[in-house]
């Protein structure tokens, strides 16, 4: 009967252990999607990096013209991974917006100045207000704002290059 007792511990454990195993194992759509697709921005303003006057609002995006929004971080590894996309990006005639999420100005002018600086304009959203009301949960995550203010698209993680023709046709269909 003691044995029996010795043994219940273990089988708990392989139990457990298995469970867990298993579900490492599974396929998962891991993101969630933001429910603002479709939806105008919501009002914002923002300043620059270092603060100042507000150099980007839900205005700036009712102009016409289509743009990418992108959140990032000087801080966050994946945004290293995707600056010479986004270098592409602009280099093939995309309008981007940054927005720099709970940063310090110093590290984000040390990040442009060794990682390149593919933004139009640069706004700093030092609570991450503007992301989580756009339904944004990570870094780096890009969305694309056609040109009345509307949130046409969400692209979630790091840009690769496979991303670049899909943001690039995601753009043209913002701006038809």
């Amino acid at each position: 009967m003691k044995r029996l007792w010795l043994f219940l511990p273990v089988a708990v454990f392989a139990l457990i252990a298995g469970a867990v195993a298993y579900q490492l194992t599974q396929p998962r759509d891991e993101f969630v999607r933001s429910a603002m697709i479709g939806q105008p921005l919501p009002s914002f303003s923002l300043p620059p990096p270092g603060g100042g006057p507000a150099t980007l609002s839900d205005a700036s995006f009712r102009d016409g013209r289509p743009r990418l929004l992108n959140f990032w971080a000087s801080w966050c590894l994946p945004c290293i991974a995707e600056a010479p996309q986004l270098e592409r990006l602009r280099g093939e005639g995309a309008v981007i917006v940054g927005v720099a999420i709970r940063d310090r100005p110093e590290d984000v002018a040390a990040f442009l100045q060794t990682h390149g600086n593919p933004y139009a304009v640069l706004a700093a959203d030092d609570i991450a207000e503007l992301q989580l009301a756009l339904g944004s949960s990570g870094l780096p995550e890009t969305f694309v704002i056609d040109g009345q203010g509307r949130i046409r698209y969400q692209h979630i993680g790091d840009i690769r290059a496979a991303d670049v023709p899909v943001l690039l046709d995601e753009l043209r269909k913002a701006g038809s």
